[in-house]
């Protein structure tokens, strides 16, 4: 994962994306998915490009039931895009890079 991807669990997620000054955009994925590791890359890529504009995270929802569940996440990959700790925009699926961006308003 690169260096400027969070990595987000039950610990730490609300504070992430309460505290962020940038919109968060969270991905809610799991290792056996092969569309989350096909857009994985694309947001690694995003990251890197709006890095300080955006905050892009991952959350492994095998390890992260109760968060997804709060979320209401059914089928992942699910991105979805907070602003001050709320829900914005959310994205369901795997889909090219300006799509993914122009659903979520980036």
């Amino acid at each position: 994962m690169a260096d400027n991807v969070v990595t987000v669990n039950q610990s730490n997620f609300h504070s992430v994306i309460s505290n962020s000054t940038v919109p968060v955009v969270v991905d809610f994925w799991a290792a056996w998915c092969v569309p989350c590791r096909m857009i994985s890359p694309i947001l690694e890529e995003v990251a890197q490009e709006r890095q300080g504009n955006i905050t892009v995270a991952k959350l492994n929802v095998d390890e992260n039931p109760t968060i997804a569940a709060e979320y209401g996440v059914m089928s992942i990959p699910t991105l979805i895009k907070f602003q001050s700790g709320q829900e914005t925009s959310r994205v369901v699926g795997a889909l090219p890079k300006a799509q993914l961006l122009k659903k979520l308003g980036l």
